[in-house]
């Protein structure tokens, strides 16, 4: 499902995925697709970043906000002028995600060498804005970030 097609505007992707480790490698997978089809090639630096950020607010959305029973929104979207890709994750859980920062994850000593618990701080690296905001039509939260396409994949 290749393209060579510079990015348009107005481009929307959006699904429910099971609240599991299953259902965030789906979406990640199916982004990395949709990428692909709207002309953000495999292999770009763009496409490279948008599917860790997919993975990495898909990862929170299962992790921190499973509620048994309860699954995930993810939505994809291409601004308007073409140059921006917004990634969305609801989940039903309310509470607001930690704030993480490179001097605070690193002060956490040990704690901050591992793995976990730099996901966000990820999402801020390579996103131009990411925020919170409540979930309008019911419990929980949508986590979103907004992605700037590098200039070799708008040529």
């Amino acid at each position: 499902m290749a393209t060579s097609a510079a990015p348009g505007p107005g481009r929307t992707f959006g699904m429910r995925f099971t609240s599991s480790p299953r259902g965030a490698r789906l979406a990640r997978r199916l982004a990395a697709v949709r990428l692909d089809a709207w002309g953000i090639p495999y292999g770009t630096r763009s496409h490279d970043d948008l599917t860790l950020i997919v993975a990495e607010l898909t990862a929170n959305a299962v992790q921190h906000g499973h509620v048994p029973g309860r699954d995930f929104h993810f939505r994809l979207d291409t601004a308007p002028d073409g140059r921006t890709v917004r990634v969305e994750v609801t989940d039903t859980r309310a509470e607001r995600p930690l704030r993480r920062t490179a001097p605070a994850v690193l002060a956490q000593g040990r704690a901050g060498l591992d793995e976990g618990n730099r996901g966000l701080l990820l999402v801020s690296r390579l996103a131009v804005r990411w925020d919170w905001q409540p979930r309008p039509d019911g419990p929980g939260k949508t986590v979103w970030a907004e992605y700037l396409l590098d200039a070799t994949v708008l040529s």
